[in-house]
Order: C-alpha cells, then sequence, then structure tokens
C-alpha cells in the first residue's frame, strides 16, 4: 500500500506503477529538479542561503506549485530580449508582448520623455503622441495640471504603487534567482547564483546603465538618489562634516576653513590678498598709475624718505621706471624678488643701491673682491610708499563721502540763506584741499578744518537707552551766539590769508575797514553769553584764530618755515644735575643748545625723550628770533589793513591779536608736537634701518670655504668643525668635534676655562684647561671653530679660545 500525505499524494521515495505521464510532469515541477539531476547535481530551495527560512515554513507547497506553474507559463508566453533581436535580424516581424519586468524603469523614461516633450501619462501612448490638444499641453506647461492631485501627494502615490509591484514581482521572482549554464567543457556544469538586485528609485536624469553601474558598485543606491534628490552638494556636506566634528582651532591650524577656502579660489599669493584686504585692490588704469608714479617720485627725490638712514636727493630715479614697476606689481601682481631677478631691464634705475658704490670704490683695488647679495632698498621703499598712497587715497574717498553726507544734514538745519552760502563755500574749499593732499598730515589738516565748521551732531542719540553728555567747545558757543558774523567783519578770511601766504591767489583789491568801530558793531551782538562788547569781540577773535589756525593752507606755510628753522635745546633738571654724571648714559643729551631738527640723523632723540619721561632733561623748542619776527611780518603784511583813520588802526589792533591767537596760541604748540613725533619716527626708523644691515650682514654671510693650503681637503666633502658650547661650571663648557659628515668624534669638558680669579690655584686649573684644548685642536685638526652665544661672557671665551688658537699657529 501506498503512503498518501494530506492532499492525498505519494510520499517521495514511494515507487507508482501506471502512473499517469503528467502526474510525472506535474512531480518534476514539485520537485523543481532539471535535466541535469541524474548527474547530482541538486538545485533545491534549501541550498539557498538567501532564501529567509521564515517564508518557507509560512510558505506551503501548493502555493508554490501554483507559482511555478504560473511562471512557467508566463515563461513559454513571453520571448526573450535576444529572441526578439534574432526575429528582427531574420526580417521578421513580431508584436512584442508587454513585460512587467523593468516596468518601473520604463515607467521612468515615459515621466522623461513626457517632461522632454510636454506630456504627461495619460496623454502618453505608445506611438510618442500626445492625446490631449495643443491648448491642453500649453494650458499644461504654463500654469501646471489644475484637475489633477497636488504636486506634494504624486511622491507617496508612486512610492504606494511602486511598494505594491516590488510585492507582486518579488513573489514571483523569489525562485527565479538560479539559472543554470553549461560550460564550454562537455560534460561539466557550472550553477551561478544570480545575486538579487533590490529595486531602487529611478531619477530622471539617470539611465538605466549608471544605475546599473551603481547598483553593481555600492550596492543599495536608494540613499544616494535622495541625496541627489535633495541637491545636497557634497563641499557642503564635507564642511558640514568638519564643522561638526572638529574644533574651530584645528580647523584653523589645518588650513580648512572657509576664509582659507576662498583664498584658494581667488588664486593669488595669501601676502597679496592680505595687503589687498587693508588698503583695497590697486588701480589698475594708467592714469591712476602716472597720478601714483608722479607722487612717489617727489618723495624719492626731496628726500622725504629716509633710505639709507639719512637723506638722499642724490638718487637718479627715472620716472618711467616707478610706472613699470607698478604695472608689473599691480597688474602682473609680481613680487620684488622675482622682479629684480628676471624683470630688471624694465626698472634699472631702481636697482641702485649708492651706500654698495661706496664700498666697490673703496674696495676697488682689491683684485679678491667677493659677491656681494644685494638688499634692493628702493625697490622696497617703492613697495612701502605704494601701500602708504593706496591707503591715503582710502581714507580721502572715505572722507569724501563722510563730508558730503554731513554737509547734507546740516544743510536741511540751516535756514539763514546768508550762513548756507557761506556753508557752502567752505565745503567747496574743504573738497579742493581733500582733493589737493598729498599726506596724511595734510588730510590731518583738512578733517580738522570740516569739523572746526561741521562737528558732529547728535545722530542716533536716540537710538541707545543712555545718552553720552556733548562735549561743547567755545567755537560752538560762540557760533551759537551769532558771533560769527562779527568774526566775517574783521578782514580777510582764513581761507583767503592762506592764499596769499602760499602765494596762490593774491587780493585784487585792498581791504576795507568798517566805517565803526569795533566797539560800535560788537555793541549790536551783546547777549546773555556775551553781555559786553569786549566780551563779543574776545569771542569773535578766539573765532578768527581758531579758523585761522585750522585753516591747511596756513598751517602747511607754517609747518615749512618751522621744520626748516626749529631748534632743539636740553638742560638738565635739580634731579637730573645729580643724577647725570659723565658715565651716564644721558650724557650726551645733558646740554644741548640749538640743534636744529634736520641735525638729528640717529637715534639721539631716543635718548632725549627717555630722559625727560624720567624728568632728568628739561628740553625747549622753538625758532629763532630772526625767523620769528619775519613770520610775524609776513601775516601781518597779508592780513592787516593800510588804513590810517583810527577806525582802521583799532581794527588792526584786534587783527594783530587774532594773529598773535593763532601763532602762539595754536600753531607753533601744534607745531611742536608733530616735530616730536616727527623725531620719533626718525629715530626709530634709523634704528630699524641699523638693526637691518646688522641681520643683513649675517644672513648674507656664505658658507665657510675651505683654503687652499688645507691637509686632506680633495678628501672630503665639508670642513671639520669644532663646537663649542659655554657653561657656568655645572654643567661645564663642552667642545664637541665632528667630521666632514656631521658625526660626532670627540667631545672635551673645560670647567675651569672661564674662570677670571687671580687665585693660584684657579689659574692653575685654567692652564690646565687650556693646554687640554689645546692638545684637543692638535688631535683633531677643525677647519672652523664655532662657538653659540648666549651671554656677555662668550665674548671673553672667544678671546680664550683665540689665544689657545694662536699658540697652536706658533707651534
Amino acid at each position: 500500500e501506498l503512503e498518501l500525505d494530506e492532499d492525498g499524494e505519494p510520499i517521495e521515495g514511494d515507487t507508482l506503477n501506471g502512473r499517469d505521464p503528467d502526474d510525472d510532469d506535474e512531480e518534476e515541477d514539485d520537485e523543481g529538479q532539471d535535466e541535469y539531476e541524474n548527474d547530482g547535481f541538486i538545485v533545491d530551495d534549501v541550498e539557498d542561503e538567501e532564501v529567509d527560512e521564515a517564508e518557507e515554513r509560512e510558505d506551503s507547497d501548493e502555493e508554490r506549485r501554483k507559482k511555478k506553474k504560473k511562471r512557467k507559463k508566463k515563461e513559454a508566453e513571453d520571448l526573450d530580449e535576444d529572441d526578439y533581436e534574432l526575429l528582427r535580424e531574420n526580417d521578421v516581424n513580431v508584436p512584442k508582448v508587454g513585460s512587467k519586468k523593468f516596468k518601473r524603469l520604463k515607467k521612468a523614461q515615459r515621466d522623461l520623455d513626457g517632461i522632454r516633450y510636454g506630456l504627461s501619462d495619460d496623454e502618453f501612448d505608445g506611438s510618442m503622441k500626445g492625446g490631449a490638444t495643443a491648448e491642453e499641453k500649453l494650458k499644461r506647461t504654463l500654469f501646471g495640471d489644475d484637475d489633477g492631485q497636488p504636486l506634494e501627494d504624486l511622491p507617496e502615490d508612486e512610492e504606494q504603487i511602486e511598494e505594491e509591484e516590488d510585492g507582486d514581482m518579488g513573489e514571483e521572482d523569489e525562485m527565479a534567482d538560479f539559472i543554470v549554464e553549461e560550460d564550454d567543457v562537455p560534460g561539466a556544469s557550472v550553477r551561478r547564483k544570480k545575486m538579487k538586485n533590490k529595486k531602487s528609485r529611478h531619477a530622471f536624469d539617470v539611465s538605466s546603465s549608471a544605475l546599473k553601474e551603481a547598483q553593481d558598485i555600492f550596492g543599495d543606491v536608494d540613499e544616494l538618489l535622495q541625496l541627489r534628490k535633495q541637491g545636497l552638494d557634497y563641499s557642503d556636506q564635507k564642511e558640514r562634516r568638519l564643522e561638526d566634528q572638529f574644533e574651530p582651532t584645528v580647523l584653523s591650524e589645518k588650513y580648512m576653513t572657509v576664509k582659507d577656502d576662498e583664498i584658494r579660489t581667488i588664486d593669488l599669493p595669501e601676502r597679496m590678498q592680505i595687503s589687498e584686504e587693508s588698503t583695497g585692490s590697486p588701480p589698475m588704469d594708467e592714469e591712476s598709475i602716472i597720478e601714483e608714479s608722479n607722487w612717489m617720485h617727489k618723495q624719492l627725490t626731496s628726500g622725504a624718505v629716509p633710505l639709507f638712514g639719512k637723506e638722499r636727493t642724490d638718487l637718479s630715479i627715472n620716472k618711467d621706471d616707478i610706472m613699470r614697476f607698478l604695472d608689473l606689481t599691480h597688474v602682473q601682481k609680481l613680487d620684488i624678488p622675482f622682479i629684480a631677478m628676471y624683470r630688471k631691464e624694465q626698472c634699472l634705475s631702481l636697482l641702485q643701491d649708492p651706500e654698495q658704490h661706496e664700498v666697490d670704490d673703496v674696495d676697488q683695488e682689491k683684485s679678491d673682491k667677493k659677491p656681494t647679495i644685494k638688499w634692493h632698498k628702493v625697490l622696497w621703499a617703492i613697495r612701502d610708499l605704494d601701500r602708504k598712497w593706496l591707503l591715503l587715497q582710502k581714507r580721502k574717498s572715505g572722507l569724501q563721502s563722510h563730508y558730503s553726507k554731513r554737509f547734507e544734514e546740516e544743510s536741511r538745519r540751516i535756514y539763514d540763506e546768508t550762513r548756507l552760502n557761506l556753508n557752502q563755500q567752505l565745503f567747496e574749499s574743504i573738497l579742493k584741499d581733500l582733493k589737493d593732499a598729498e599726506s596724511e598730515r595734510e588730510v590731518d589738516d583738512v578733517d580738522a578744518k570740516f569739523n572746526l565748521h561741521f562737528p558732529p551732531g547728535e545722530v542716533g542719540a536716540d537710538e541707545g537707552q543712555y545718552k553720552r553728555p556733548k562735549r561743547r567747545s567755545q567755537y560752538s558757543i560762540c557760533y551759537k551766539a551769532g558771533l560769527w558774523e562779527v568774526a566775517s567783519k574783521f578782514g580777510y578770511s582764513a581761507q583767503q590769508l592762506g592764499s596769499q601766504l602760499s602765494l596762490e591767489k593774491l587780493p585784487v583789491d585792498e581791504l576795507e575797514d568798517p566805517k565803526e568801530t569795533p566797539e560800535e558793531m560788537a555793541s549790536n551782538f551783546t547777549c546773555a553769553m556775551f553781555e559786553t562788547p569786549q566780551s563779543v569781540l574776545k569771542g569773535a577773535r578766539h573765532m578768527a584764530a581758531l579758523e585761522i589756525s585750522c585753516e591747511p593752507s596756513v598751517k602747511k606755510y607754517v609747518r615749512n618755515v618751522y621744520m626748516e628753522n626749529a631748534v632743539v635745546s636740553t638742560s638738565p633738571t635739580p634731579d637730573g644735575k645729580i643724577a647725570i654724571d659723565s658715565f651716564h648714559q644721558f650724557a650726551g643729551v645733558k646740554w644741548l643748545r640749538e640743534k636744529p631738527l634736520s641735525k638729528f640723523e640717529d637715534a639721539q632723540w631716543l635718548l632725549i625723550q627717555k630722559a625727560e619721561e624720567e624728568k632728568l632733561l628739561q628740553v625747549t623748542f622753538k625758532l629763532p628770533e630772526k625767523i620769528m619776527d619775519d613770520l610775524i611780518k609776513e601775516c601781518n603784511e597779508r592780513y592787516l589793513s593800510n588804513g590810517v583813520s583810527k577806525s582802521a588802526q583799532q581794527w588792526n589792533e584786534q587783527r594783530k591779536q587774532i594773529l598773535n591767537d593763532a601763532l602762539f596760541g595754536f600753531l607753533l604748540p601744534s607745531m611742536e608736537k608733530e616735530a616730536r613725533s616727527l623725531l620719533a619716527s626718525g629715530a626709530k626708523n634709523w634704528l630699524l634701518l641699523e638693526y637691518g644691515k646688522g641681520l643683513w650682514n649675517k644672513v648674507s654671510v656664505g658658507p665657510y670655504q675651505k683654503k687652499e693650503n688645507d691637509i686632506n681637503s680633495e678628501e672630503e666633502a665639508a670642513p671639520r668643525v669644532m663646537a663649542c658650547c659655554w657653561g657656568p661650571g655645572k654643567p661645564a663648557t663642552t667642545f664637541v668635534m665632528l667630521d666632514s659628515s656631521g658625526e660626532v668624534l670627540d667631545v672635551l669638558y673645560t670647567g675651569s676655562l672661564t674662570l677670571r680669579s687671580q687665585n693660584v690655584n684657579d689659574q692653575q686649573r685654567k692652564k690646565n684647561d687650556q693646554q687640554r684644548v689645546l692638545k684637543f685642536m692638535t688631535d683633531h685638526q677643525p677647519h672652523v671653530v664655532v662657538l653659540g652665544a648666549v651671554n656677555l661672557s662668550c665674548t671673553r671665551l672667544k678671546d680664550d679660545i683665540y689665544e689657545v688658537g694662536l699658540s697652536l699657529l706658533r707651534c
């Protein structure tokens, strides 16, 4: 008897006689065996490592059998792509049956074609023809699909459809993961496992071949497609990850900040970019370069720039060379060493070094003159002048915009037509002076004049919680009292006086004095603040004197006279007389009598300044009496009238007081401050040049060259060196002998070599150490002795070593 299972089928392993052939086929399908089963190759679901065991337990044998029958029937009806291609090659047109294989990729291709041709899914048919009219297409292109579902709902529906398709196809393709292929070798068969590729979404602009390659390389590409869909850039992700993972200090040390990326993007030397951040972009047009070259040539030839520690006016610098140098640095972005080496023919006059010529003249008779390294001081000086010029132009541009804005605010607050016209004239003269300014001091003069006539108002005073107290000057008090009208009656304005002193514009008509006396005119302007005519005149004189002292042309004239003729005198204070003796560091500046400013060429002023700070010296600046009388006389001739009437003499008395207040109250004290600042900057520049020369002499020394009479000079590539390091005793002074390769050969410790005691025992120990050093040098025969200097004791140690070396030579 046969044992049957629950479905009435015989159990495997039993034989059944007289069975129907259809039942054999069904049994063959049930067991899932192929034609190679007899060869010992069994393909069964149990051996598949990728099949989930939980799903196998849930699916019954009957469900699997139905699925296999359905799939076999479908495969029998459908042709493969190779069959269709073979039929097309033989000119046999067979209609292609629609397949669900790659239907999501096909759907994505239809969507892409729909977007490309302006078609939607319901307008698209197999022949690439739209079912909608042209009017409907145009409406949908311009306004979208109003009848359809909202755009934000489309992705969810597509995902639901894809999930349903994944579920259907996943069940059908569950057993289709194994392909049996026959190898070329007869009688052998190879079973190749086909990896299941997980279905992934298809992007519109990604081809199926690219998607397949990505799947082969990375596996699951859903995450990559999702990132691509969100439009995340790789560089943004990288920066975000770096900022999240590392501290800002670490990113700064490794040059991985946003600023570093900007520097790399600009692709210019970082030092140039940093310089341009403070100075702004240098001008590249020809007109600006010509203007800057003229200014530089004037600065260099006038001696305003101490190139070589003192003013040199004998430099023959060509202006065209300066223009070409500016073009190389501004336009071509070249450095000075590169220009001096490879573009020297374009700026030959800028490569001269007068100090080097003087040295060459002294050493021209020497036959063994060694080549020297050139410093190119003129080029570096022009580079510094270029930076000053750019900063000056940047400041002038900023002040001009500020002045225009401030003038408009002031004009809206004034309703007096006379004052408006006067302010307009002042503003135009200020802009003219600002344009003509060629130095920082001249710009400061223009700024002082503007702040005097247009003081900063209470702009933004209501923005904060607290209000800063406003500083009110005597000039502003007099101005608000209306005394500016009295000040304008004194005669020439400050601008007219400056024009006459600088000989820019001489007066056409003589100055006419008012018919009224000063007291009579001042009586008309008395008020609660200024109750008497004398107080009114005093306030008006203060305004006129302050305006003269702030006039840029007047200050320029007085500055030239002062800097050329002023003298400095020093005398010790009572404390200085006691402290400063003949050995004191201030002994050389203890008594100075009328030393001109132009004679301070070294750092002597720094000593005077330090002694004055310590209250050991008293320093006085003054103009010689003759120069002072000439200055006052010149100002009186330009400012006073030639009238002989009583009222004219009274007005001239007022003008003399104004000039006296302007000169001695404002101008000369400000000139003294400028002279002090100029002397300090000159002394510091001289010190920097001296330090630079010392450092240059150190770094420009070439390597030691062995002499011809050195022993075994051909055998050794480098000289033998004996190095010495000073020691106070513990550790002792140490000598180390190095061979030509830098390897240590021998070490010697001398604890008594630096002793300075007069004791007999100390002298004997020192002598013994000298003998040891002599024997050390005799044994090793060094070419060079190197001493590491750490303090003043090393100078005496140098003398000791030199003495030992002389004794070695005598031997």
